[in-house]
């Protein structure tokens, strides 16, 4: 009987400790992904893109969220230039005289994420770029109505 106990706790501490380990990993991961200034994009409909973020307050608070959990954003389409929708939450502001052009992703107003496929010029938070992908690219991935994008750490 006893030596059934001590198995049994042994057993318990060693599960203990491999469950540990693999939330250790997985924060190290985490900070691993929110020490890189690159981010997953999901468009609804499968197709995924990569950007790179600039290196601000802003950006910085988004790594955070996204530590936490995947952001979902419902986008509209505006003025046939840029995808815009609510993150949920508000984040610091760096705004100053920007143009855009295709790819750029934006925060606006504090909460919004805004991500263009054509060009524009206001007073906008910089957050990043959408690597490697064209107007065209896009245009194609955003379709012309709404559409849910899905943000991640890479």
């Amino acid at each position: 009987m006893k030596s059934f106990i001590v198995i049994t706790l042994f057993v318990l501490l060693a599960s203990i400790a491999m469950a540990q380990h693999q939330q250790n990993e997985h924060n190290i991961q985490n900070r691993t992904n929110m020490d890189s200034n690159t981010i997953k994009l999901t468009i609804e409909g499968g197709k995924t893109f990569t950007a790179t973020l600039v290196d601000n307050s802003s950006t910085q608070a988004l790594l955070k969220l996204l530590a936490q959990k995947d952001i979902s954003v419902k986008m509209e389409d505006y003025a046939n230039m840029e995808k815009v929708g609510s993150i949920g939450t508000h984040l610091p502001r760096n705004d100053k005289p920007t143009t855009t052009s295709p790819g750029d992703i934006i925060l606006y107003q504090g909460h919004n994420l805004v991500i263009y496929y054509d060009r524009n010029s206001w007073n906008f938070t910089r957050l990043g770029k959408i690597d490697n992908a064209s107007q065209a690219d896009l245009k194609a991935a955003l379709g012309t109505g709404d559409v849910t994008i899905t943000i991640s750490l890479k």
